[in-house]
């Protein structure tokens, strides 16, 4: 592998004008097919067969329901508690209704003083308007968002009343350029300018990262008009695929500098880097594509779509780091390197990488690596600990001080927490009225049930829907409880079929769904994790030891998560607005992206530690030598990948910003925890032990990520088309 990348690397640096052309003109007609094709996203989470999934179906066909439409639940509270259904209050809301009703996109507003459907609590004090659009969630246009906004306002104002919007009509595709995502990008280009000691080559690295993210994310846009894909996909292949595109080039261009100061002409160097870290970015780029696609293994379909889409991010990020990066090197030269190195060629090492900060701190680790074996496993296991007491729901919990947060309070205080979350029973049957109400009673006797509404009947009567309203709100254990007590007693009605649905009842069964497969897919992603390193360091116990790590990350990461999102802890110092389980999609997804990530400094740091102990160097030499060699660089593409995590973290969206926070802090727990002490400290714990392989293994193939092969062989080089020097 190491010598046909190094060719590749060559034939790019070769033709650097036209591989950069190539990939603008790709990034281009992205642009204009992104323009011309893109579709709309969903923002709604399902599960093919599944009762709450079938019942929706069903519901549809028997009451020609399309419930595809945006609402908007406008709520209307009277501060002083006199009755909404008479004198000035009374006006107040007609008035409001009708305005809501002529407003663009919407096709009808309830209501909510009609006798016949009346929409008011016991008290007459809250009452309700549902707002129908003719756009499918997350479709409603910023304009026509604004006009509702305004229309609440101006009644706010005229009429005294409190008036505030709930509902999905609010809603908004999350966005991959926001100021928190742009802060990263600012925080990952100082990064590159201090590690690199020069702005030209930090603002190529990040350019090239820009360049592939933004082509697979506008291909992920194009598919919209093809696919129906989650509203979230976009943003969480931007996140993935701008970290990794930035890591993979630094990961390059810092063996390109190497090569560079050890005496090596450009060409040669250009062919060496993308042998040799080309090679690593191969495998830890394959680890994170495999972990991302294995997500289909669960048989989650948007899940599925979630993970090819952010593989393909992927795949474009190595491809640019194969291809464009050494084009740009290329056309660089030495100016990659700062202005006091380019005219002092042949330098191989620099003082600070033999006598720095982290050659003392691997001397500290692996002199001491009982103590620092120990007391890694320790904090990360204790960080570990909320973990256990995890709860998911697909029910995003609003902002406070939102509009939709005080909204969902009107409510729940005017008719009842589960008010937010009520289930639907259907019924199908001949007579399914009848049956339907005969039910009621005995569902209304069941726990945490406030009130059953009265059947209503389809055309032939041959379905019938029942509303059952919690007495819990909708992430509640007891509402949980409530979904399976429903099914249990309806699972005895004769000759009748019933089914439980609606968005809670919908929530429950994702939950549910992806906890069962999270220990399926653990268990893959270990085992490739195992198989994989296996093959790259012809070892058992370095495989074991890196395994073992990611476990304690992904333990860390998604204890931290629990304990700010789901506990509360540090929630205000940090900015959380509100607290409650964490989103479904956020362990699954977090497992199966740091695995990747994780990988990827293994694979670069022991990587330096086997070449140097496959060229003779002794054990605990070759885990200090490698480690000065490597550790800058994974400390620095930690903190861009820290930066851009936690950038996407600053935003509005629920679901990015749990997955965000969970990525942002597993990073520093491997990186810096398992990768800069766990890992010294083990393998120089085992010694020469760290590198046996089993005679009955010694079949397996040799993967070369550190480039053996080029030493046997020249790699190729570019003289034909000389490279600037300076």
């Amino acid at each position: 592998m190491a010598l046909l990348l190094s060719r590749l690397g060559a034939f790019s640096a070769r033709h650097r004008r036209a591989v950069v052309l190539v990939w603008l003109v790709v990034l281009v007609g992205g642009g204009v097919g992104a323009a011309t094709l893109a579709g709309e996203t969903s923002s709604t989470f399902s599960i093919p067969g599944q009762e709450s999934t079938t019942a929706l179906r069903l519901i549809e066909q028997d009451f020609g329901a399309g419930g595809d439409g945006a609402t908007a639940r406008v709520v209307v509270q009277s501060p002083d508690g006199s009755p909404l259904t008479g004198g000035t209050n009374a006006a107040a809301v007609q008035g409001l209704v009708t305005e809501l009703g002529g407003l663009p996109g919407v096709v009808s507003a309830s209501d909510p003083l009609d006798p016949a459907a009346p929409a008011v609590n016991a008290d007459r004090t809250t009452a309700y308007s549902t707002v129908t659009y003719d756009a499918a969630v997350g479709g409603v246009t910023v304009a026509e968002q604004d006009a509702l906004v305004a229309a609440v306002d101006d009644a706010r104002g005229s009429s005294g009343l409190t008036v505030e919007i709930g509902g999905d009509a609010l809603n908004e595709t999350p966005s991959v350029a926001g100021i928190g995502e742009l802060a990263g990008v600012v925080v990952a280009l100082l990064v590159l300018a201090i590690t690199y000691g020069t702005l030209v080559t930090a603002g190529m690295n990040l350019l090239t990262a820009v360049i592939g993210v933004g082509t697979g994310v506008l291909g992920i846009t194009i598919a919209t008009g093809f696919l129906d894909l989650s509203s979230t996909t976009s943003a969480l292949a931007g996140m993935l695929g701008l970290a990794v595109g930035i890591d993979y080039g630094l990961f390059i261009v810092s063996r390109f500098r190497q090569e560079l100061r050890r005496g090596s002409d450009v060409g040669t160097a250009v062919a060496t880097a993308v042998g040799t870290a080309g090679s690593a970015v191969v495998t830890a780029g394959l680890t994170v594509v495999i972990a991302l696609v294995g997500l289909a293994v669960v048989g989650i379909p948007f899940l599925t779509q979630m993970g090819i889409a952010a593989a393909g991010t992927i795949v474009v990020a190595v491809l640019v780091a194969l291809t464009l990066v050494p084009a740009v090197l290329g056309l660089l030269g030495r100016r990659t390197l700062p202005r006091r190195d380019r005219t002092a060629p042949g330098v191989t090492h620099h003082a600070a990488a033999r006598d720095g900060f982290l050659a003392g701190w691997v001397a500290a680790v692996t002199r001491r690596r009982v103590l620092s074996l120990l007391l890694a496993a320790v904090a990360l296991g204790a960080i570990a600990v909320p973990f256990f007491s995890m709860r998911t729901t697909l029910v995003q919990t609003q902002p406070e001080g939102s509009t939709q947060a005080r909204a969902e309070q009107l409510l729940a205080d005017g008719f009842g927490e589960g008010f937010n979350g009520p289930l639907t029973v259907l019924f199908q049957s001949a007579g399914a009225a009848e049956a339907a109400t005969a039910a009621s009673g005995a569902i209304g006797d069941l726990a945490d049930v406030t009130a059953v509404a009265p059947a209503i009947p389809n055309a032939d009567d041959s379905a019938a829907l029942l509303t059952v309203i919690p007495e819990s709100g909708p992430t509640s254990q007891a509402t949980e409880q409530l979904v399976a007590d429903l099914r249990d007693q309806l699972a005895d009605l004769d000759g009748v079929d019933a089914y439980v649905t609606g968005s809670t009842a919908v929530s429950v069964d994702v939950s549910e769904s992806l906890d069962a497969a999270l220990p399926v897919y653990l268990v893959l992603v270990v085992g490739l994790a195992l198989v994989l390193l296996v093959l790259v360091f012809r070892s058992l116990l370095v495989p074991l030891v890196g395994v073992l790590g990611f476990l304690l990350t992904i333990g860390a990461s998604l204890g931290a998560t629990v304990a700010v999102f789901q506990w509360g802890w540090l929630s205000d110092l940090l900015g959380i607005p509100s607290t409650g389980p964490l989103i479904s999609l956020t362990p699954i997804l977090v497992i199966g992206i740091l695995f990747g990530l994780a990988m990827d400094y293994q694979i670069f740091l022991v990587s330096r530690m086997h070449e140097a102990h496959s060229s003779g160097a002794s054990a605990m030499d070759a885990i200090r030598t490698g480690f000065r060699q490597a550790a800058p660089v994974v400390v620095a593409a930690a903190l861009i990948m820290f930066a851009v995590f936690a950038g996407f973290f600053t935003g509005d969206e629920a679901t990015i910003k749990s997955i965000a926070f969970a990525l942002a802090s597993g990073i520093l727990f491997d990186a810096f925890v398992v990768r800069m002490v766990l890992v010294p400290a083990a393998l120089a714990l085992l010694g020469e032990r760290a590198w046996w392989l089993p005679r009955w293994l010694r079949w397996l193939p040799q993967l070369d990520v550190e480039g053996a092969a080029l030493e046997q062989g020249t790699p190729a080089r570019t003289s034909e088309d000389p490279v600037p020097v300076g």
